[in-house]
């Protein structure tokens, strides 16, 4: 009876063990949920539904966008990592989830802990900009204006929080200046104050600026990356113009909840970062204004937290606090 039983939960234990496998092999059976925690028409937006449309041709079953923007991708994060880890459900993350922790005080996940990180799909560089009226040619002539008069010239974000904010507050505290923060509603909004010269200064994506700085609405002095930026390759990086350890960048990537089958994971890994490496993506990437990626998850771990890092110190010598 003894090694009946045993006999039993050892097959009970293999049954088990290998539930995981056999559910990534016939994986996906149903359709696929895809939660952009943004809301349409952003790059977010638009990467996520690059992605998903990917996943539903290469496995035949629908991926449904579900757009669940607001607080700064927080919302969106939350009913991500509250979802079933049956594979089922995947999820957009960006930047603003590596901020999040370090300006709130009560968040409702952990970005490390309570997610299977699945890529990183690709960076968003970021522009210093300023309209065409400031005397500023360069970032050094910047710094020298700011200093000259400090805390008269005004810089527009996206909002408290938010990677634009965060970029001018590490300008900021590496060049030793004071300009006055501008927050807006969204990149819209904070993009028409700066093109009228309502303010003089800001960060913004390439995603969203490129347009405005070919035609001459304002004038772009640094791009936020260690890397220059192929479409303007005359553009210095924020290193290479005077401002020692400045490095940051939007982002997009690829998590699903903690505890969904690592066979899983790999499996769209393995379809997410073909995408991300064919000519055709990272063309249109780069026409977008922003650099294809496609990371293994173990990269983009370290990846978020490093960012995570950064941030955290930026928010603490700002003083950057939300609740």
């Amino acid at each position: 009876m003894k090694m009946l039983l045993s006999f039993a939960l050892f097959a009970l234990g293999t049954l088990s063990a290998g539930a995981p496998l056999a559910q990534a092999q016939g994986y996906p059976v149903k359709p696929v949920r895809f939660i952009i925690n943004f809301p349409p028409g952003g790059p977010t937006d638009i990467v996520g539904r690059m992605a998903a449309d990917t996943l539903a041709r290469s496995w035949g079953v629908q991926v449904v966008a579900d757009n669940r923007g607001g607080a700064g991708g927080n919302i969106g994060a939350e009913m991500c990592a509250r979802s079933a880890p049956d594979g089922y459900t995947l999820c957009m993350f960006t930047v603003a989830q590596s901020i999040a922790p370090s300006i709130y005080s009560k968040l409702a996940y952990d970005p490390v802990k309570d997610f299977a990180h699945v890529t990183l799909l690709a960076t968003l560089p970021s522009l210093l900009m300023v309209h065409p009226s400031v005397p500023a040619k360069n970032v050094q002539e910047l710094v020298k204006l700011a200093k000259a008069k400090p805390g008269t010239l005004s810089y527009a974000s996206t909002g408290n929080g938010t990677s634009p904010h965060m970029l001018m507050e590490m300008f900021k505290m590496l060049a030793g200046i004071n300009l006055v923060h501008i927050p807006y509603k969204g990149a819209a909004p904070a993009m028409i104050d700066q093109i009228s010269g309502q303010v003089e200064a800001g960060f913004s994506t390439a995603i969203a600026a490129l347009p405005y700085v070919q035609q001459g609405k304002v004038r772009a002095l640094a791009i936020s990356t260690r890397e220059r930026f192929p479409p303007l390759p005359d553009l210095p990086t924020m290193e290479q113009a005077g401002v020692k350890g400045f490095e940051g960048s939007s982002w997009n990537a690829v998590v699903m909840p903690a505890g969904t089958p690592r066979e899983i994971v790999t499996r769209i890994n393995r379809e997410l970062v073909k995408l991300m490496h064919t000519p055709e993506t990272k063309e249109r990437m780069i026409a977008m204004g922003g650099i294809a990626i496609g990371s293994s998850p173990e990269e983009f771990v370290a990846y978020l937290k490093a960012d995570m890092e950064r941030w955290a110190k930026v928010a603490q010598a700002a003083k950057v606090k939300l609740d």
